[in-house]
């Protein structure tokens, strides 16, 4: 087992030095390894290594970053800590790495609005590795895929929750029934919890690693997989269910025993999920339009505040 383990490290390690970090979700070698699993040792090298985080870097950046202090969501960003991490103390207090980092973040990104989900990612990524390379993974998982879910005005996750709620019709037509046409629960209610927070809030450490290390590589459409995994595993009780609260306390926070045994196990049941990831991508990119066309629209006979500025970078 320690040999395997040994073996498996030194792969990572050769593939990171002979494959690019911009090239690494192109490489059929680094998504080969990723399937095969990634030791602890070296998972937020990998994750730095996928997203291309070191590439963001600035130097001096996130220090002048953090010297500005606190945000209108400071507050809000304590009490989460205390919710979801009390049982790690090195994440608490006003000098919490995960405070710092986020306030950074969002004195950086301004048109970002918190919610829970933020802290819970960050606190996950801060578990794996140092701040300031964890501060620009964030950065890259944000422009990569996240930062939508968050934004001002934004209605990806309207989007994606609707194609979830397809993707569920065309893999399980009895749950999909039950579930969106009998207890009318909109798609986004079952997904918001799953895709803000990158199913931290609601899978085990263990699971949250393995559903990450290929989300890293696949983008949203792999969430869209574990989302119906989650589903299959509690097929049974979810089609006994009597009321919209009871469903979604199963979605949010699936019981142990209803799990795959293992991590590796769930990232196998989510695999063989019927989704086609192309036509996911694709679907995505034309209901945004879509959503983008019809906002404007309702928009257009009145005036309406400019959103703020983007990107607010430090004077070098």
């Amino acid at each position: 087992m320690i040999d395997a383990h040994r073996q498996r490290e030194q792969k990572w390690v050769a593939v990171m030095s002979s494959v690019q970090p911009s090239q690494s979700r192109k490489s059929k070698k680094v998504k080969k390894l990723l399937l095969d699993g990634v030791p602890a040792s070296v998972r937020y090298l990998v994750w730095s290594h996928v997203t291309d985080g070191r590439a963001r870097i600035v130097a001096g950046v996130y220090a002048r970053l953090g010297s500005r202090g606190r945000v209108p969501a400071s507050e809000l960003i304590e009490k989460d800590l205390v919710r979801y991490f009390k049982e790690y103390p090195q994440l608490q207090g006003l000098q919490s790495p995960v405070l710092v980092l986020l306030q950074a973040y969002m004195s950086m990104v301004p048109d970002v609005q918190y919610s829970a989900g933020l802290t819970l990612i960050v606190g996950q990524l801060l578990l794996q590795g140092p701040e300031e390379e964890v501060f620009w993974i964030f950065v890259s998982l944000m422009d990569s895929y996240l930062r939508p879910y968050f934004s001002f005005m934004s209605q990806q996750l309207e989007v994606d929750s609707a194609l979830f709620g397809r993707a569920l019709e065309a893999n399980d037509g009895q749950v999909a029934k039950k579930v969106l046409l009998e207890l009318s629960i909109p798609p986004s209610e079952i997904c918001s919890s799953w895709f803000t927070s990158v199913f931290v809030e609601n899978l085990p450490t263990g699971y949250v690693n393995r559903v990450w290390d290929l989300f890293m590589y696949e983008g949203i459409p792999f969430l869209m997989r574990v989302g119906l995994a989650i589903i299959n595993c509690c097929r049974r009780i979810l089609l006994e269910c009597t009321s919209d609260a009871s469903v979604l306390e199963v979605l949010h926070h699936p019981p142990s025993r209803l799990l795959p045994p293992n991590p590796d196990a769930l990232v196998t049941l989510a695999l063989s999920q019927k989704l086609k990831d192309d036509d996911v991508r694709k679907q995505r990119i034309k209901m945004e339009a879509q959503v983008k066309r019809q906002t404007q629209a309702q928009q257009a006979p009145r005036k309406t505040a400019a959103a703020p500025a983007s990107i607010s970078l430090p004077k070098t």
